[in-house]
């Protein structure tokens, strides 16, 4: 099924200079929101106090999380744990809460106004800000490692143009992407930190398809111009770039409005990706490849200049 006809003539890199400078001003805003508003990490990485809680009756997480925004608690996660009849709870105390026991009662004290029945299942626990600092940092590292790692199998497969390129848009896609959540101040947890290396992932599927078709359309014109085939290539993955894009995103528009509140940040954060990434696609990394002047000759295999070794298999 074809939603583009794969032989129209639309001219993506036209407009290549108006879609980089686009890219690079978002990317600089989003780097200055970054810089100054940061990101609202959850408990996850801040730390805070983890209570659990045990029901008689089940209860829905709903419940309980409107029970603690009555009680002055408005910003707890809450999850459900072996059935529908534990919850654990994570919050972020106040400074005057600095004992995890108390905090434990008063939070049972604020269901217990709507659910009598609940008690808690063990002492609280008190998680450190160093543990949500290390898990930072491994974040990061982890980032890295999976863009080193793109750039050397795209090197590989490809050529060292197509890895800058594709290099250069997993970095705007990312880029991007923290920059809305920078922007919304929406909490940052490790179900989002997992999307966002997802997204990396899902990104550069996209980008190899275009970037595959491009080689082979190189190796198959006899009198190949850049800017055409650049466009070709383009027109050609079309659908199945929007194809793709549409039913992962049908998939995250699940899981973000009936998945529950917990794969939210998960949900969201693959449709904002999904978005990102395909644009960039279109209009970032092929402008970006054909500025770095690739050519059918970076395709092409060098020759033995030895006759003998010519003549080898």
């Amino acid at each position: 099924m074809e939603l583009f006809n794969p032989n129209s003539k639309i001219d993506f890199l036209g407009g290549r200079k108006v879609s980089i400078v686009v890219s690079a001003i978002l990317m600089l805003v989003s780097i200055g929101l970054i810089a100054t508003r940061g990101l609202n990490y959850a408990l996850d990485f801040t730390g805070g106090v983890l209570v659990e809680a045990k029901f008689e009756e089940p209860v829905q997480t709903d419940q309980v999380r409107a029970a603690l925004e009555t009680g002055g608690f408005p910003n707890a996660q809450v999850q459900s744990v072996g059935g529908t009849r534990e919850v654990s709870i994570r919050l972020q105390p106040t400074a005057e809460q600095k004992d995890a026991d108390k905090v434990g009662r008063d939070v049972i004290d604020a269901i217990k106004k709507q659910r009598a029945d609940v008690s808690l299942k063990r002492h609280p626990d008190l998680v450190g800000s160093s543990v949500g600092a290390e898990l930072r940092s491994d974040g990061i590292v982890a980032a890295v490692f999976v863009m080193i790692g793109i750039m050397i199998y795209i090197g590989i497969r490809f050529e060292k143009r197509f890895a800058f390129a594709a290099i250069a848009s997993e970095i705007h896609d990312t880029i991007l992407t923290l920059g809305f959540f920078s922007l919304t101040q929406l909490e940052f947890d490790l179900t989002v930190l997992a999307a966002l290396l997802a997204v990396i992932g899902y990104s550069i599927n996209d980008k190899v398809v275009v970037f595959d078709r491009v080689r082979e359309l190189f190796r198959l014109t006899r009198k190949a111009d850049p800017y055409e085939i650049l466009n070709k290539a383009i027109n050609q993955t079309l659908s199945r770039t929007i194809m793709t894009s549409l039913t992962t995103s049908l998939s995250m528009f699940a899981l973000y409005f009936v998945g529950g509140p917990a794969v939210h940040g998960f949900g969201l954060t693959m449709l904002v990706g999904i978005v990102i990434g395909t644009l960039s696609s279109i209009f970032f990394a092929n402008p970006i490849l054909y500025w770095l002047g690739v050519s059918k000759t970076d395709l092409m295999p060098v020759t033995r200049e030895n006759p003998e070794l010519e003549r080898r298999p």
